[in-house]
């Protein structure tokens, strides 16, 4: 569904989601959501390598497949269907990608948009049992932090 006061895509209607998380970063110059994206995901530091194995260890115990976190790796071009990572790309326009990943705990979109000087990531999460709910306690929790340093990353690249 696209909020349009949000101008982004997210699972639901916003009361029926789960988590929901929005955050905008003013950048100098504008830039295409993939853009955006692949320079977020390049600079992953050893604090979120540490934390992707540690969630890929302890999701493996209840039967949830390791993503082992983001590649680095620019992509130029992609399509709906491709995968970034362990996201599948479901929408791409030059100012709109969605992104998400689907399992029988919980179901996530990343939705980067960006504007005349903005980048903005919207995050909504849909849990579907007892496991993706204590999953998203402390998931939830540090994904606002991530988010925010990664905008803040992403705002001084550009610099």
């Amino acid at each position: 569904m696209v909020d349009m006061e949000q101008e982004a895509v997210t699972l639901a209607d916003r009361a029926a989601l789960d988590y929901f998380d929005r955050k905008t970063v003013a950048i100098p110059k504008s830039i295409t959501a993939l853009e955006a994206w692949s320079i977020i995901s390049e600079q992953t530091g050893p604090f979120m390598r540490l934390a992707f194995k540690i969630r890929d260890a302890i999701s493996a115990l209840f039967g949830v497949r390791r993503i082992g976190g983001f590649s680095g790796v620019r992509r130029g071009d992609v399509a709906v269907g491709d995968h970034l990572d362990f996201f599948l790309v479901e929408r791409i326009e030059p100012n709109m990608l969605v992104l998400t990943a689907r399992d029988s705990h919980l179901d996530v979109m990343t939705c980067v948009t960006t504007g005349v000087g903005s980048v903005s990531i919207t995050a909504s999460v849909v849990t579907k049992n007892f496991f993706g709910r204590i999953y998203m306690l402390p998931v939830g929790l540090a994904h606002r932090w991530i988010v925010w340093n990664s905008l803040q990353r992403l705002r001084e690249t550009m610099r």
